[in-house]
């Protein structure tokens, strides 16, 4: 379990991290400050909560902020999908966000659910 923790708490932070630093390079605009301001909410909450999930003191708690990391990623999924309609960044960027986005949305759900069984 351990092994599987480290390597989540690394990627959803990998991913957090590369998205600030893509909205940074981009221009301010009115267009653009308020998608900025959320993913970048959304992204670095998937990490946070994610962390907290590893130090959780009991399942329940396990299961409350594994809710809050899928419903985050699912956000961080939509402004990934209005940052692709608006060209804001470059596409190679948005599908590879949008990529590790639905790969840890698909494994965060399923361990959601295998963790709503046991409670």
């Amino acid at each position: 379990m351990m092994e599987y923790n480290d390597i989540f708490r690394g990627r959803t932070k990998k991913l957090a991290l590369e998205i600030v630093r893509e909205m940074a390079k981009v221009k301010f605009s009115d267009e653009v400050s308020v998608i900025r301001k959320q993913i970048i909410r959304s992204a670095t909450s998937v990490a946070a909560n994610y962390r907290a999930i590893c130090r959780a003191r009991s399942e329940r708690e396990r299961y409350a902020k594994m809710c809050i990391v899928v419903e985050e990623a699912d956000e961080t999924a939509f402004w990934l999908e209005l940052i692709e309609e608006l060209e804001i960044i470059p596409i190679a960027k948005v599908n590879e966000f949008k990529n590790e986005t639905e790969e840890i949305l698909k494994v965060m759900s399923s361990y959601k659910k295998k963790l709503s069984k046991t409670l």
